[in-house]
């Protein structure tokens, strides 16, 4: 067991939130679920103080890289303002109640239903890549009030999209604000998968707009761990620290590497998330 309080202690947590905001920024998932298992197995934190840190932390994260994204366009601000909503009231509603929900049993349920999406995602991104998909273009017809479009460096030129599913994604959104309370994850790894292959949102895209409303959801919940007691404030600092370090860095990643490379490494990185939860 590490000490928390110890110079060593302090910088492995530095160390880690870098990874994290590396993490958060470059595919949009908060990093949560990898905050909580080190926090508690490593440092020896209880598990709603883990929870609380890992909230912050996301926070932190979307603070920091939110409205750079947004200034450089690839956000989708009436997407997120949308999916940031139900988002916040899942986030809220599972903080409340999380105590008396059977947390390995939803743990061991989304793992479980990560498994065949993050395999789905990596072959259509491996597909993507080895055909060399060029920009998308919108349809042709009356554009829907969520369309949108970025300059991705990559591919260089001007990628535009066609937003879809709005509504059903809307609730999915309220589950993985739900995810976020109770588990400390942030939401990105619903809100991320919701986008791309139900709304029709190209992956960097999905991800700046993901990192746009997790930090929201994270916020409302941090609030109430905050008012039970349940967010120590060392670890936070020397947390939040690194992932300020990180997101910069992960912002660098997010604008130059190709949208069919970051899905296929955000399909990883679930496949990973799903592993970690069943045997967490």
């Amino acid at each position: 067991m590490i000490e928390l309080h110890s110079v060593q202690g302090s910088l492995l947590l530095g160390g880690f939130g870098v990874f994290v905001g590396v993490l958060g920024s470059a595919l949009g998932i908060g990093g949560g679920v990898f905050t909580v298992p080190l926090l508690t197995l490593a440092f020896g934190l209880p598990i709603h103080q883990a929870i609380g840190v890992s909230l912050v932390a996301i926070a932190a994260a979307s603070s920091a890289v939110a409205s750079v994204n947004v200034e450089r366009g690839l956000t989708n601000l009436r997407l997120g303002i949308v999916f940031e909503t139900t988002m916040a009231l899942g986030s809220l509603f599972s903080a409340l109640i999380a105590s008396r929900l059977p947390g390995g049993i939803l743990r061991t349920a989304f793992a479980l239903a990560l498994l065949p999406i993050s395999f789905s995602m990596f072959l259509r991104g491996r597909s993507a890549l080895r055909a060399g998909t060029p920009p998308d273009l919108l349809p042709e017809g009356p554009a829907s009030s969520f369309d949108s479009g970025f300059f991705d460096h990559s591919a260089g030129g001007r990628r535009n999209y066609s937003v879809k599913n709005v509504l059903p994604a809307s609730f999915l959104s309220f589950f993985g604000g739900g995810l976020s309370g109770l588990l400390g994850l942030g939401g990105g790894v619903v809100q991320v998968p919701v986008m791309t292959m139900l709304c029709g949102v190209p992956m960097k895209a999905a991800a700046a707009t993901s990192n746009f409303m997790i930090g929201v959801s994270a916020a409302a919940s941090a609030f109430i761990y905050y008012r039970k007691g349940h967010i120590p404030v060392e670890a936070c600092g020397v947390m939040v620290v690194g992932v300020l370090v990180g997101s910069f860095a992960g912002m660098t990643l997010l604008y130059k590497a190709r949208s069919e490379r970051l899905q296929m490494v955000f399909a990883a990185a679930m496949l990973m998330i799903a592993v970690k939860m069943l045997l967490w």
